[in-house]
């Protein structure tokens, strides 16, 4: 299958072009990410890089300030390395959307009320699903 893919994306010329270009853009982020900090590392991507400028997108603008702090030895350290890169830009992206979930609510319970349900807990028979229910809320309730 990927030996299809392969020879279906060299058949034309654009595909292939395209093919090039794609190549050629993840051998850049793999240099970007050795130039980095490890606190940068996986916040910059390489969006582009077209007539000798390499467009980088940064992860909020925090990455995107601290990015740009770094860029002169990062130009250099990819001209070095052989890469056709003259001005890099930084594109401030969107952070990643965190699902908000609610915090877990405390259960503040009392030393006599943990007491008194511990004592109603016991009166009940063993094999009782609210015995279990009880001891689980004295076990886990804060004082």
């Amino acid at each position: 299958m990927t030996r299809l893919l392969h020879r279906f994306l060299a058949s034309g010329d654009a595909l292939a072009r395209l093919q090039d270009h794609a190549a050629r853009l993840r051998r850049v982020q793999g240099a970007l990410d050795a130039c980095l900090p490890p606190q940068l590392q996986g916040q910059c991507q390489v969006a582009n890089l077209k007539d000798g400028t390499l467009v980088v997108s940064a992860r909020g603008g925090a990455a995107a300030v601290r990015l740009r702090q770094l860029l002169p030895s990062i130009l250099e350290r990819l001209q070095h390395g052989g890469h056709p890169v003259q001005a890099i830009k930084v594109k401030v992206g969107t952070p990643e959307e965190v699902e908000w979930r609610r915090p877990p609510t405390e259960r503040h319970i009392s030393p006599t009320a943990k007491a008194s349900l511990e004592t109603f807990a016991h009166s009940l028979p063993a094999d009782s699903p609210l015995r279990a229910s009880l001891e689980r809320l004295v076990r886990r309730g804060k004082d």
